[in-house]
């Protein structure tokens, strides 16, 4: 089982920021899958079973808030038997321009911290990510007022439209492998 996992706040305060694309994501291959994600006591988070192409898949997005999303996550691995390398984190990442996707199969969590509970809680940096750049210093905003402010009607609308290439992303990972997904999606929406 492949388990697919969007970083975010729970929240409708925290629903259309920065800080929570990977949610969006998520929310997006389950709509169009006709997927429904189900409040779980047991794991802290909003789960959904889905299939794509041929592999079974969990969709997850942890209630745990940002900074601690690896206790939900590790948990649910260890419940489904999965291992690290069965899963693909989607995140935003503020070091990457708004409209810029970064595929990679593996690595560190670059600051960001819910990556980096995951890394811990998990024991290893061994799994896909898509980092959905979401710029910094926007309105001079500090980094976390900036992450936690809702995006303006222009962000709104790249925003939307790299959600979309992000969630192809994800299924080109699951249906056709990361170096595949990395030469179709890495980069920016604006050199697309």
């Amino acid at each position: 089982m492949k388990v697919v996992v969007g970083l975010g706040n729970p929240g409708k305060r925290y629903r259309q920021t920065p800080h929570n694309v990977g949610f969006n994501v998520v929310d997006r291959i389950a709509c169009d899958l006709n997927c429904v994600l189900r409040k779980s006591f047991r794991f802290k988070a909003r789960i959904g079973n889905t299939v794509i192409g041929e592999e079974s898949v969990l969709l997850v997005k942890p209630e745990t808030f940002m900074n601690l999303s690896g206790r939900a996550v590790g948990q649910i691995l260890n419940y489904r038997k999965s291992l690290p390398a069965d899963m693909i984190v989607v995140l935003d990442d503020a070091d990457l321009g708004i409209g810029t996707i970064r595929i990679r199969a593996q690595g560190s969590s670059g600051g960001h911290k819910g990556l980096a509970s995951i890394i811990e809680c998990v024991g290893n940096d061994e799994f896909a990510r898509v980092r959905i750049g979401i710029g910094r210093n926007r309105l001079g905003k500090d980094l976390v007022e900036h992450v936690l402010t809702a995006f303006s009607a222009e962000e709104k609308n790249l925003i939307d439209k790299v959600i979309t290439r992000a969630e192809q992303a994800v299924l080109c990972i699951l249906n056709e492998g990361i170096e595949e997904a990395m030469n179709k999606f890495n980069g920016s929406l604006r050199d697309v």
